[in-house]
């Protein structure tokens, strides 16, 4: 996923190495032997390829303490947007907030620094060890694990340990002896960094010595405050506060003291905290909360869930949550293959994140404070991304979080002033970033998948407002003429195609309300994939005003602003999930559709044709299975009468785009999505178009895994003789009636029951 529009050409493209799936590594709490969270390994965020974080967070949490290893100017940042790269020397600082997985990224809230000795200011250059207070350390020091990560700070001979609650960060820092203990607070640095980034900030000791503050941010969500409120279990020997800004036509006058060490509070948009301990005889223990309210709810947030100073017993606690949240699925196989499911499964279950305080209160999309009723807010939508596989997944495992993403997703509607549902968002503000207005599929796959405890009217009638404001990516002309002209929007072929999937999604929810008229109105609307169909190069292209078929025309051509998005015609000809027998006829039959998509996968392509559009990754021939449109297309020979070609496509890419390595994941990881189609895919179904109540049957890539359904039913499925040598389906049964179709439908999953699969050697006669 990633860039919007507006951003696309200023950033250059970067060379990916990063994460997805490690080893398991040393663990400095026992966990049970053959639980969920001991087989995963959050090392998941190596930064690269997968773009995901390695730090401490819990299920949906508002924290995500993390170590930077980078936090560069936005022109460089495409391989840092989740502030660690795995291939860097140096740690900067661990900061509070980090996106998994996004192709764009902001962020890196409330950095702080361990320090043993001299203080230095600057970051410094990682090639250049001690210039400043960044610090060399070794993979081999790392340990990550659910809700904790330790490193140690070789500079410093730190040892350095993290960990976090819903809105906490708990840190326990363990400093040589003899050495003088320090905390650098920086609030300068941002991922996705540049000159004048933060537009003001502000910092505070109080008293009790609770040091607390904001910043405001011009960054992906112009305009974001983000408070913080931190304590420390030893007292201050001293505390000085800087503004480093130098660059001011006008200061006005200054405040009491004359020096740095003088000040009880600094205002500016260049700050920084020095926070001395003297020499220490026990580790100084730190706990953060944040607030994207204000500063007085960062104090109530800390207070809430920041008692005591039992660092061991929050991380037991955090890791109790993960086992649970984990435990949704019971999954049989080797060690590997537990690492990289549950690592899969942890993914997923990152965002969105929670951004309400403990009082209730949240920002909402109109930089309002408004207060949570009777649900949690939650933010973080990459819509674009995981309204294919990870919120689908959600909504049939926890349909209890999905009833609280919808009201926050109904509440932002109601609060945005445009009055629209949100498209790429987090901490409530909209950001604006890619395209359709896909928070429509998610409620209605929910609604159809039986999640309830939301208002379906105020949900229905928020669908609506998206699907019909006219200044949203020219929807006046795609209600008027059926598309959208390429000459008055970037990008027409792929917003129309979108637009119609999710016009097809909200007449889905509307006829299940008996809504028939709303029904009748976006059913119509959905088939206007018709419109970018061009029978002569049988691709789908974008047209203009007049009608005419927009040119020059090569299939193979991608950038930021053409006719697709993040895509060309080959990748985006296939996305009509909605009616794909539709797209089956238009080709020519099925056996033409099949052949169609064999050249898909089977053309040899040359990466560099990419070199500029760095989001379209994971290439099999033109198929690029590390961005999202092309994520249903292996499933498709089902609808053709060729489901060993879909399995035989499903193994090319479980063994060709996921590994247990640092550069595990092809393409970002995108809030889950990537992950979410690993899941479904390993066990053996997939949504292809969520809200049509059915799945795809694939190949099963486990032997036996039991999904513990929302509603208390578990749904099985199990494999005989699947090894390598036998990657085909030669029979299916669901609870043991033959199954003669590759489809499953969404009520016999949410019955419970088990889906067994006898694999052969070679595709059936």
């Amino acid at each position: 996923m990633s860039l919007s529009t507006l951003t696309r050409s200023l950033l250059a493209a970067t060379l990916l190495s990063g994460t997805a799936f490690l080893p398991v590594h040393a663990q400095t709490i026992p966990q049970p032997q053959g639980s969920p969270a001991s087989a995963v390994d959050p090392r998941i965020g190596t930064g690269g390829a997968g773009h995901t974080y390695p730090g401490a967070t819990v299920p949906f949490g508002m924290i995500q303490l993390s170590p930077d290893t980078a936090m560069t100017d936005f022109h460089h940042a495409y391989a840092w947007a989740a502030g660690y790269q795995y291939d860097d020397p140096t740690i900067m600082g661990f900061s509070h907030t980090h996106f998994s997985g996004a192709g764009h990224s902001d962020l890196g809230d409330v950095l702080v620094m361990p320090i043993a000795g001299d203080v230095r200011l600057e970051p410094g250059d990682a090639a250049v060890p001690e210039s400043g207070y960044r610090s060399r350390f070794r993979h081999a020091t790392e340990v990550e694990t659910p809700g904790y990560y330790a490193v140690t700070l070789d500079d410093y001979k730190i040892r350095a340990e993290l960990s976090a609650s819903r809105r906490v960060g708990w840190h326990r820092y363990t400093f040589p002896k003899g050495q003088p203990a320090h905390l650098l607070l920086d609030l300068r640095p941002s991922i996705y960094d540049y000159p004048g980034k933060v537009l003001w900030a502000r910092l505070h000791v109080a008293a009790d010595g609770t040091v607390s503050g904001c910043r405001t941010t011009r960054g992906w969500a112009p305009g974001r405050t983000l408070c913080f409120a931190m304590r420390f279990s030893k007292p201050m020997t001293e505390r000085t506060l800087y503004n480093r800004e130098t660059k001011v036509a006008y200061r006005g006058f200054s405040g009491p003291g004359n020096h740095p060490v003088d000040h009880e509070a600094q205002n500016g948009r260049e700050l920084e905290g020095v926070f001395d301990f003297g020499r220490l005889k026990e580790p100084l223990l730190v706990k953060t909360s944040i607030s994207p309210v204000s500063e007085e709810n960062a104090v109530v947030n800390l207070d809430s869930e920041g008692q005591g100073w039992d660092f061991d017993a929050q991380h037991n606690t955090a890791l109790g949550a993960w086992n649970k949240a984990l435990s949704v699925i019971d999954m049989q196989g080797t060690p590997d293959q537990r690492t990289q499911f549950y690592t899969a499964l942890y993914h997923v279950m990152l965002a969105p994140t929670l951004s309400m305080d403990a009082n209730g209160d949240f920002t909402g999309p109109d930089y309002q404070r408004h207060r949570a009723d009777g649900f949690e807010f939650y933010s973080t939508w990459s819509m674009w991304d995981v309204y294919r596989a990870q919120q689908p997944l959600l909504a049939i495992l926890r349909p209890d979080m999905s009833s609280h993403f919808i009201r926050s997703l109904i509440a932002s509607q109601q609060t945005s002033p445009f009055g629209l549902l949100p498209v790429w968002a987090y901490q409530g503000l909209e950001t604006w970033c890619m395209i359709g207005y896909h928070a429509v599929p998610v409620i209605a796959d929910a609604y159809l998948a039986g999640v309830r405890g939301f208002d379906a009217d105020a949900a229905l009638k928020s669908m609506i407002r998206s699907a019909t404001y006219g200044p949203y990516g020219d929807l006046t002309d795609y209600m008027k003429i059926g598309y959208v002209p390429i000459d008055k929007e970037p990008e027409g072929a792929s917003k129309t195609l979108e637009y119609a999937y999710d016009d097809w999604a909200l007449a889905r929810m509307a006829r299940a309300m008996g809504k028939t008229d709303v029904a009748r109105t976006f059913e119509k609307r959905s088939d206007n994939w018709r419109k970018v169909w061009d029978p002569e190069t049988r691709f789908m292209r974008a047209r203009t005003s007049s009608g005419a078929f927009h040119t020059p025309f090569t299939p193979a051509a991608a950038a930021y602003g053409s006719d697709y998005t993040e895509g060309n015609a080959w990748q985006y000809s296939w996305y009509v999930p909605q009616n794909i027998p539709g797209l089956i006829k238009v080709l020519g039959g099925r056996e033409k559709f099949t052949s169609r998509i064999d050249e898909l996968f089977d053309t040899k392509v040359d990466p560099a044709i990419f070199k500029n559009v760095e989001d379209i990754s994971g290439l099999i021939g033109w198929y690029a299975h590390g961005n999202e449109p092309d994520h249903h297309v292996a499933y498709l020979y089902d609808y053709a009468g060729a489901p060993w070609k879909t399995q035989q496509r499903l193994t090319q890419i479980m063994q060709t785009q996921y590994a247990l390595r640092p550069d595990g994941l092809a393409g970002n990881d995108d809030l889950g999505q990537m992950s979410a189609w690993y899941l479904f895919t390993a066990m053996g179904f997939y949504p292809v178009a969520p809200a049509s109540q059915e799945y795809a049957i694939g190949r099963p890539f486990v032997s036996r895994a039991v999904m513990h359904l929302g509603n208390g039913h578990d749904f099985t499925v199990t494999a005989d003789n699947l090894d390598d040598a036998h990657p085909y389906v030669g029979k299916m049964t669901l609870n043991g009636q033959p199954l003669s179709t590759p489809f499953l439908h969404q009520q016999d999953v949410l019955a419970g029951g088990e889906l067994h699969f006898v694999m052969q050697a070679q595709p059936p006669a």
